[in-house]
């Protein structure tokens, strides 16, 4: 069966947008969708540092550009995006509580909380007791959750991941790899992604 690994972190609001059809994407295209939590930040601490230069010395024309570009894909989208609580956010910790969410069946509803709730709804998701909150709201025990991301094992598994990406030529979020090792970046990718698992192309008119 064809799969798509779906490398993701929740700080990305791109990686919000990705979200937000990969699933039917996924459903449509007849891949099987493998879920894949990592650290963005740890990524580009090793091969892509040049993120934080741009960061802290925005080119104008560009930064607008970036910002209208966010806002027209949101609006496509229709998904509300408004300003964080937080930024950049401290993400590890909703990025464990994916894995938990992986071995409960829950990581689709749980990775939809977490965008929206970070997002759109302006919540710090790197404090716990937000995290307890959403764990609840798509049916985990939230004491049991808090627990479980604070293991040894759920931690190793994220720098696994953030390992596995760097590994495979990955270098920020979404990141997606079909069918093994042909990588895509970017939620403007589900076309050629399309085209490479079933041969179909959609025609621009």
């Amino acid at each position: 069966m064809a799969t798509v690994e779906f490398f993701f972190d929740y700080s990305s609001p791109w990686t919000y947008y990705t979200y937000s059809r990969i699933e039917t994407f996924c459903a449509n295209t007849g891949a099987d969708l493998v879920w894949k939590p990592f650290l963005v930040g740890g990524v580009f601490n090793k091969v892509n540092p040049s993120v934080y230069n741009r960061r802290d010395n925005p080119i104008p024309p560009k930064d607008n550009y970036y910002k209208k570009d966010l806002a027209d894909w949101a609006r496509y989208l229709d998904i509300e995006k408004n300003p964080t609580a937080v930024s950049p956010l401290n993400s590890v910790k909703s990025l464990r509580g994916a894995f938990v969410a992986i071995e409960e069946g829950k990581i689709g509803p749980y990775s939809g909380a977490c965008f929206k709730a970070y997002w759109t709804d302006g919540r710090d998701i790197s404090q716990e007791s937000e995290l307890k909150d959403i764990a609840a709201s798509v049916g985990m025990d939230g004491d049991a959750f808090i627990e479980r991301i604070g293991m040894d094992d759920i931690k190793k598994k994220l720098f696994v991941n953030t390992d596995d990406i760097i590994e495979r030529g990955g270098f920020g979020s979404p990141t997606f790899f079909v069918n093994g090792d042909d990588m895509y970046f970017g939620n403007d990718r589900f076309e050629l992604m399309r085209f490479a698992l079933t041969g179909e192309k959609t025609a621009v008119s």
